[in-house]
């Protein structure tokens, strides 16, 4: 609630017990149907006195300030929550500095008051003093001096360097990290930058690791899929770039269905039957995990004759006209999820899973009083075990596998 309507932490008390007190409120209890109000006190709670936490708000003076003709009649506040002792609301009041209760509030809740930058931690403990007492010395000067021959470079700036682009502000970009802030739009610019160059061979590496290809002469009667480069920066959850991301995907917008592949299709997991894994994870008190395969789509096998040009800026220097031979798929190739979900699937049985009838992304496996069941979302996997054990045996199991 603080970090939503960006309110300073010493509101957290506040914000407590605003949250349990509305939880009160208007929680609805599933089995008796009633809310924790109507169950203590016997009837149901009105709520329209209920208002947005850490919204604006005007305390009305209501003659408790002696006020002069032109003095404001109300002070600027924000609603941090409800008295326990009457009617009336807790605020703060931001020209006293003080949390207030009042029952005479004017709520503004259409324009939340985002105080964080005019108001933070250190104001309240580091008031001090000002003192307006005037010194001798501190007076005006009584003559200014100023200049009129100031040049046009201190002002405009050198009108011979022009406007600058967001092509030639690349080459000025220092980088504090060994990561490049720019995502490049084509090949081109991507060649010229050292970070996405290392982001390449990175891809083309792994590639090599997961034996994706082989390097063979052009065939004349095959249909020759193009590649094409993706750049993208990953970045943390406070949106800092943590990686630089180049992903080598087939164009395969090209490709003929019955002559390139035959099945597209891999079944996913429903949001029905994820919600019937966490309630049985509840119901039997076992904790879940979840995986994320890297590059999951180059781990499935290809059944096809598949061939894709070499990648830019990467050809073969004794073959340069050859081409790759694919014997796993790749990104973008139409047959890359159904070749994914066929090689995990192969995976998982091969361990003695039982796949799912009627959800075939499930899978589950009993040994002896234990369970251990899997739930696949395309290379996301959902998994758990009444054995904590055992969750850690299969998380090592598929490391090693892929």
């Amino acid at each position: 609630m603080l970090d939503e309507y960006k309110l300073p932490k010493y509101f957290w008390a506040e914000a407590i017990n605003t949250a349990c007190y509305v939880t009160n409120t208007v929680y609805l209890r599933t089995i008796l149907k009633k809310t924790p109000y109507e169950i203590f006190f016997g009837k149901k709670p009105k709520i329209s006195h209920l208002h947005v936490f850490g919204c604006k708000c005007f305390i009305l003076n209501n003659d408790k300030d002696p006020l002069g003709k032109f003095d404001s009649k109300s002070d600027d506040g924000i609603f941090l929550g409800y008295s326990i002792f009457g009617k009336s609301f807790r605020v703060f009041n931001k020209r006293k500095l003080i949390v207030e209760e009042s029952v005479h509030v004017i709520f503004d809740e259409n324009s939340i008051d985002l105080i964080r930058n005019d108001l933070n931690d250190d104001h309240i403990e580091n008031i001090k003093k000002i003192n307006l007492e005037e010194k001798e010395g501190d007076s005006l000067p009584k003559e200014w001096r100023y200049n009129r021959n100031h040049p046009k470079e201190s002002i405009i700036g050198d009108p011979s360097q022009g406007v600058k682009t967001r092509r030639n502000l690349s080459d000025e970009v220092e980088h504090s990290a060994f990561l490049s802030e720019i995502e490049p739009k084509n090949i081109d610019e991507a060649l010229q930058n050292n970070f996405w160059i290392i982001a390449k061979e990175e891809e083309l590496n792994q590639f090599i690791r997961n034996d994706i290809w082989e390097l063979v002469t052009r065939p004349h009667d095959q249909n020759i899929i193009g590649t094409k480069w993706v750049y993208k920066n990953k970045l943390d959850d406070s949106g800092s770039i943590i990686r630089n991301k180049a992903r080598l995907v087939a164009q395969g917008y090209t490709q003929i269905e019955g002559i390139n592949f035959e099945e597209s299709f891999a079944p996913v997991a429903r949001l029905e039957a994820i919600r019937l894994l966490l309630a049985f994870a509840c119901f039997k008190v076992f904790k879940l995990f979840q995986m994320d395969v890297k590059s999951a789509f180059l781990n499935g096998y290809i059944d096809q004759y598949v061939f894709v040009e070499q990648p830019t800026g990467f050809e073969s220097i004794n073959f340069p006209n050859h081409v790759y031979k694919l014997k796993k798929v790749l990104y973008g190739l139409k047959e890359a999820p159904r070749a994914w979900y066929d090689r995990l699937s192969t995976f998982l049985i091969e361990y003695s899973f039982r796949k799912g009838k009627v959800d075939t992304t499930l899978f589950i496996k009993n040994i002896g009083d234990d369970l251990i069941i899997i739930q696949i979302y395309v290379d996301d996997i959902l998994f758990g075990s009444t054995n904590e054990r055992l969750s850690h045996e299969f998380s090592s199991l598929m490391s090693k596998e892929f």
